[in-house]
């Protein structure tokens, strides 16, 4: 029983021939022929232009949304961390005296 390690380079295919049912690297890749594959991408880029047009929106009016989406959730996320740190030091004002109280008292028994 030959094994694939077992083969003679001669008896390799050429290279850039796959046996039947394996398709190209390339053909993986983009799921598809070529061809196939850019006729789907152009027409469903059509159908998407076309809703986009109808909805009055611009790719620079997407972006410009995104974008202002992204610095708002920015602006959030540091307002609060800034309350986070103002309730820590809040709490802390009051926690960490009645813990060092306690400690002292604890130590003294």
């Amino acid at each position: 029983m030959l094994l694939d390690h077992d083969r003679h380079p001669a008896d390799a295919p050429p290279h850039g021939a796959y046996p039947a049912g394996q398709p190209s690297a390339l053909r993986r890749f983009l799921g598809g022929s070529p061809a196939g594959v850019f006729l789907r991408l152009l027409f469903l880029s059509v159908l998407v232009g076309a809703f986009m047009s109808m909805l009055g929106v611009t790719p620079g009016l997407l972006f410009w949304r995104v974008v202002d989406s992204v610095q708002d959730l920015v602006h959030l996320a540091a307002t609060q961390l800034h309350d986070l740190t103002g309730w820590i030091v809040a709490g802390a004002i009051v926690v960490v005296p009645l813990w060092l109280i306690a400690r002292l008292f604890a130590v003294s028994r």
